[in-house]
């Protein structure tokens, strides 16, 4: 069984992939692209503090990794 969803703000654009059935490597995915968005005077991409993620860039993590991602944000920014 097949599933995609997606999710889009002003800077990125979530995607998660999933094959319930397939056991092969990359069949469940979690992507996050860069966006273009008004930068105004600003540079390239979306400046952050160990770099720029720029607009057409992606980070692609298993949907395991991404559950431990979404653990240590739950865990950590917690109110």
């Amino acid at each position: 069984m097949n599933y995609s969803r997606s999710k889009s703000t002003k800077r990125f654009k979530f995607n998660v992939s999933r094959n319930t059935i397939s056991h092969k490597s990359g069949a469940n995915t979690v992507t996050i692209s860069g966006r273009d968005y008004d930068q105004s005077s600003k540079g390239s991409g979306y400046a952050t503090g160990t770099g720029t993620f720029a607009s057409g860039q992606n980070l692609t993590m298993t949907v395991k990794e991404a559950k431990a991602f979404q653990k240590f944000l739950n865990t950590h920014l917690q109110d």
